[in-house]
């Protein structure tokens, strides 16, 4: 996570530099990448857009509010 400086909590960033690249919103993105806890199912068909960072952003809120992933192995 990531905070701007000089600021009053305005922008917090979460970020992955690992996985990162430039947004081209004319491109689908097809190559898997990403943590498994946090990967969308679109990643994992290969065919996704930026809309699959929202997946991710909502497991993470899940992590956040109740200290247990959302999915869990049986």
């Amino acid at each position: 996570m990531l905070l701007e400086q000089d600021k009053d909590l305005e922008k917090i960033k979460i970020v992955d530099f690992g996985t990162s690249l430039m947004y081209d919103p004319s491109k689908k993105l097809e190559e898997k990448l990403g943590t498994a806890y946090y990967i969308a199912p679109e990643v994992i068909k290969k065919s996704y857009n930026e809309k699959c960072d929202l997946w991710s952003c909502g497991v993470i809120m899940y992590i956040l509010i109740s200290g247990e992933p959302p999915f869990n192995d049986p």
